[in-house]
């Protein structure tokens, strides 16, 4: 994929105006836009299911579907409570502010260095939690919630996708040839963060897998 289309997914609306703030395409707009609107539907769904389950500990969410796809198992694990709240709540507050912030680039918003700058960190620290929550998923609750897994693969694009953008424009200094890289084959570190995870998920538990077939 060329750089040109790269440009359709971040930046090929942008034009100077204004020290120090910089806007977007509309590739980069929407891709905040649904990918935070998505994050918010897994969040409300999730939370509406975990209060099902604190009234009824035998409630059985509609995407608990076996043994290994078991969000039930999951809500009602540590982890999905570690700020003392349902991690969801933190999701539907976090991802209703992507959804402003890329409806506001749809708009012709221009943010700062400094407003880029957080919200890569923001990604970035929504990112880690999210693999972390998936490392205890697979090897310490031993079963996957499948709107959890949607909250992974989306947290992920806005990271990647933002930083693509910051380095483009040079919010974050990288040397040229990284900067080209970047550019021209940005497709692929989605790609293949994605390939890790499925590769995790199907070795975790192959035998099950298998057993389907």
């Amino acid at each position: 994929m060329t750089t040109t289309a790269l440009d359709d997914v971040s930046t090929d609306d942008d034009r100077a105006s204004g020290a120090g703030t910089s806007g977007s395409g509309r590739g980069l707009a929407w891709l905040l836009v649904i990918t935070g609107a998505l994050g918010a539907l897994a969040s409300w769904i999730i939370t509406l299911d975990k209060i099902e389950l604190l009234k009824d500990p035998n409630f059985k969410p509609a995407c608990s579907l076996n043994p290994i796809i078991s969000c039930g198992s999951v809500m009602q694990s540590w982890q999905a409570e570690v700020f003392g709240f349902p991690n969801p709540v933190a999701g539907l507050i976090t991802f209703g502010a992507v959804i402003a912030i890329g409806m506001g680039l749809l708009a012709g918003a221009r943010y700062r260095g400094w407003f880029w700058i957080g919200l890569n960190l923001g990604t970035l620290g929504g990112t880690v939690f999210c693999m972390w929550l998936m490392s205890q998923s697979l090897y310490s609750i031993n079963a996957l919630c499948l709107w959890c897994t949607l909250t992974w693969c989306i947290t992920i694009l806005m990271f990647w996708y933002t930083t693509v953008h910051n380095i483009k424009h040079g919010i974050i200094p990288v040397p040229a040839g990284l900067r080209r890289t970047v550019l021209e084959f940005h497709w692929v570190v989605p790609v293949l963060w994605y390939g890790v995870m499925l590769l995790l998920i199907l070795t975790k538990w192959w035998s099950y897998w298998s057993s389907l077939i």
